[in-house]
């Protein structure tokens, strides 16, 4: 039904690698790609992949995440996160195939108090999120196969900062201060991989409506709820558990500034797609037993 080779970016990043753990779909095959092997800021790399490749659909997990290492290098950050997609865009657009293309919920403000829509407009406050917005812009720009998925809180079972510094710091007996003025939907790469492999079906047969939709896991929680629950698994039926205090941002300063609260509204892609938010307290339990295992 499908048939083709879909060509993955950013083959080493939490969603890259979470596709790649995927079977593709009857007929088709994965080429995934790496930053080291596929530098997308790099537009002559691209025709030279495309031109090896000869994909009949695009998915790019690549992308600049360090928020606040952005701030110290925003040119670093704008060629990962508006450059790169701009050149995947007009190369897909000149081979007439689809773009898959994940971006964030850094592109808002955290000031609006009802659910954020597709059509809400954007008002990012770092440079992260500033990138991410542009990469979005160009990418609507040049090509009108597009699909612009915007997440949140990624975590995934290779690489998951947060998280990891929150059970490492738990299993040596640490206390935790943890932000409790920040609320976002925690989102499993795992989840995300799925839902963009159905997206991505959905393209190459033709039966999708192009534009921006949103994906983040449920309930939305505050960093500092991540943290308990965390913690509550690691150390279950137990009282003896490491506390964890709820401190404010302020508390807890950064170089780039985060939106305080991002509800995404994600009826449009269960409309569209039959895609469901996730309950990301499933995925967290695997994500822990995996890093349990590798520090045994």
């Amino acid at each position: 039904m499908y048939g083709g080779k879909f060509l993955i970016c950013g083959g080493e990043g939490q969603v890259g690698t979470a596709l790649g753990r995927l079977t593709p779909p009857p007929g088709v095959q994965f080429c995934t790609f790496s930053h080291s092997e596929f530098d997308i800021s790099n537009m002559k790399k691209v025709s030279e992949i495309f031109s090896l490749v000869s994909p009949c659909l695009v998915i790019n997990a690549a992308s600049f995440t360090d928020v606040d290492e952005a701030e110290d290098n925003p040119d670093l950050a704008s060629l990962a996160n508006k450059d790169g997609p701009a050149h995947l865009a007009e190369a897909c657009a000149k081979a007439d195939i689809p773009l898959l293309h994940i971006s964030t919920d850094f592109v808002f403000d955290g000031t609006k108090t009802t659910p954020y829509t597709e059509s809400d407009p954007v008002s990012p406050l770092s440079v992260y999120g500033k990138t991410k917005a542009e990469g979005e812009s160009v990418v609507r720009e040049t090509h009108a196969q597009h699909i612009i998925l915007r997440t949140a809180w990624v975590f995934g079972r290779n690489r998951s900062p947060f998280i990891n510094a929150i059970i490492k710091k738990a299993r040596q007996g640490n206390d935790l201060r943890v932000v409790g003025d920040q609320i976002g939907g925690p989102t499993s790469a795992d989840d995300i991989a799925r839902s963009l492999i159905t997206i991505a079906k959905a393209a190459v047969a033709e039966t999708v409506h192009w534009g921006t939709y949103h994906l983040s896991g449920e309930p939305d929680v505050s960093r500092f709820e991540l943290a308990k629950e965390i913690v509550a698994q690691l150390f279950p039926g137990t009282d003896n558990r490491p506390y964890v205090e709820q401190i404010s941002s302020n508390d807890y300063p950064t170089k780039a500034k985060r939106p305080a609260t991002v509800h995404l509204d994600c009826s449009k892609i269960c409309k569209d797609f039959g895609i469901e938010r996730p309950n990301w307290s499933h995925a967290l339990k695997r994500v822990i037993a995996d890093f349990e295992s590798r520090a045994e």
